[in-house]
């Protein structure tokens, strides 16, 4: 069966917290149209504060990207991987694997804060959202809404 995966990544730092940098960021897509090949690969669009948050995007090999996705009995199992432990905002308790069935796409949200490791640096922030269809998808599907939405995103102060 089809796997369309896109991943969207937003990175920024302590400058784009706020004021005009943060307008541009916040406004930032959180689905593209997909590329005309892309069951064969994973559609990966990077957003960053010194582009000005405009997109790029890349094909990468699907297991370049942070997400468990395993098919069995007629379904995809989908589960984001959590980066380090020493990303902050800190987790409570995640929510279970999402389970699609053919026809049906997730869109996940993840976010993180992280400093230098000895201190000396400002925070860095980043958000990911993946974007997984299961099944022969148009190339727009990422631009509707989403079978399953999953917000894991926590405050980063």
């Amino acid at each position: 069966m089809e796997i369309a995966v896109q991943w969207i990544r937003t990175s920024w730092t302590k400058q784009s917290r706020g004021g005009e940098a943060a307008s541009r960021r916040n406004v930032a897509p959180v689905g593209f149209a997909l590329p005309h090949d892309a069951a064969s690969f994973a559609h990966v669009i990077r957003m960053n504060e010194r582009d000005a948050f405009e997109s790029k995007d890349s094909r990468e090999d699907l297991s370049t990207v942070d997400v468990q996705l395993r098919e069995t009995d007629g379904r995809l199992r989908v589960f984001p991987r959590v980066q380090p432990l020493f990303a902050l905002p800190p987790r409570r308790r995640r929510p279970p694997a999402v389970r699609l069935v053919p026809g049906q796409w997730v869109r996940w949200q993840l976010n993180y804060r992280f400093s230098s490791a000895l201190g000396l640096r400002d925070w860095s922030y980043w958000s990911d959202t993946f974007n997984i269809a299961y099944g022969p998808v148009d190339t727009d599907v990422f631009l509707s809404t989403p079978t399953v939405f999953i917000d894991e995103r926590g405050p980063l102060r």
